[in-house]
């Protein structure tokens, strides 16, 4: 009985690799089609995976997209939380980091040391984001070029305030709020075109002592990287931990990221499916001619003893084999392709992912199976009709 099996097996193997030989132009075509259709396939999936993360990291560059603020409060409220409160903010998001900054804001008094004119403005003190801000501006130098170190605290001063009061790089600056006064340096005016514009910002010990309100801030930012279902769990496990704050999405960036995510993943969904069905109804009009071809072959097979589960089981394989390897080699070139297409739309080359590369494998193979089914027609084949050249 062992013997029969290992035979039948044998045997079983060696008919496929004769179905494979028999018409290579024909098994050419069929790879060629299957090894497209892969192609394409994975370097959309793998694109549309890495968009995920591409749209992630170029929104988190447009600042921070949560705010954690006093309990009832606003953002341009007057309530304050205990600088403490940062410690207890948790700082991942599975692998990924959560920064954070905290600020105080103060309505005070900028005048020009050298102009002498002065407006009522917010002054916002920061904590880390100070520290950047300075490193990508020029560094203050002398008249003769070399680095100057500033010996007094160093403030960005928005477009608008620097306007009006005829601030340049290096002006000094004096803020007053009621009895409370701080002196700074303008390290440059900050244009973003937003509110930033109409804002003083210095280093947040500064800014406490200015407001004599030590220990202290107003909001604390965070940059909370992931999806928005990621985002929201994050704040909602975040109001859990700190009941006595208000945490709150910058819907405008969580929402908006949502909606760009969800047409980029719907269009390349879409588009997989029809490389899919296209590349299905190419195998599928060449398993037609081979079932044509093969009528002779499913004739003799029958005639001796062999049951139309077995010869169907035979073309399945055969068709399987033929998925497997054009997706082994298209899914390869597809990564390779999503490459360049990511660097063509994002101006970044795109990741590769190695989920990608089973799922357009598994694709495929899936496609060739179901383009088979024109094999079908062979199972009413009878032998003598073939034999005397009437089927």
């Amino acid at each position: 009985m062992p013997g029969s099996r290992a035979t039948n097996k044998a045997m079983f193997w060696r008919i496929i690799r004769r179905l494979l030989g028999a018409n290579r132009g024909r098994l050419f075509v069929m790879l060629l089609a299957l090894g497209a259709g892969a192609a394409v396939t994975a370097a959309l999936l793998n694109l549309q995976v890495d968009a995920k993360r591409r749209l992630t990291t170029e929104f988190r560059a447009f600042g921070p997209n949560v705010l954690i603020l006093p309990k009832g409060s606003s953002f341009s409220g007057t309530g304050t939380l205990p600088e403490s409160t940062i410690l207890w903010v948790p700082r991942s998001v599975g692998n990924a980091h959560v920064a954070t900054a905290s600020s105080l804001f103060v309505i005070a008094t900028v005048s020009s040391a050298q102009s002498g004119r002065s407006l009522s403005a917010v002054v916002v003190g920061a904590s880390p984001r100070l520290v950047g801000w300075i490193s990508s501006q020029s560094a203050l130098s002398l008249p003769m070029g070399r680095p100057m170190i500033p010996a007094e605290p160093i403030c960005m001063v928005g477009r608008r305030i620097g306007e009006q009061v005829e601030a340049e790089q290096g002006s000094r600056l004096n803020l007053a709020s009621g009895d409370q006064k701080e002196t700074c340096l303008a390290a440059g005016l900050a244009e973003t075109g937003g509110p930033e514009d109409d804002r003083l910002e210095i280093d947040l010990r500064a800014a406490q002592r200015l407001a004599d309100l030590p220990g202290r801030i107003s909001t604390i930012e965070l940059i909370v990287p992931g999806t928005p279902g990621e985002i929201q769990n994050y704040i909602a496990d975040l109001q859990r931990l700190l009941p006595d704050v208000d945490a709150r999405p910058i819907r405008q960036f969580t929402e908006g990221e949502a909606k760009i995510y969800n047409r980029i993943s719907g269009l390349l969904t879409a588009t997989v499916a029809i490389v899919l069905l296209l590349t299905g109804l190419c195998v599928m009009a060449a398993m037609t001619n081979v079932a044509m071809e093969r009528k002779m072959d499913v004739g003799l097979m029958k005639a001796i003893g062999g049951s139309m589960r077995r010869v169907l089981r035979l073309f399945l394989v055969e068709a399987a084999l033929l998925g497997f390897a054009g997706g082994i080699i298209g899914a390869a070139a597809g990564i390779f392709l999503s490459i360049g297409l990511g660097k063509a739309v994002f101006g970044v080359a795109a990741r590769p992912r190695l989920i990608v590369y089973p799922v357009s494998v598994a694709l495929t193979v899936i496609v060739a199976i179901l383009s088979a089914f024109p094999l079908r027609r062979l199972a009413g084949i009878r032998p003598a009709s073939v034999f005397r050249g009437e089927a």
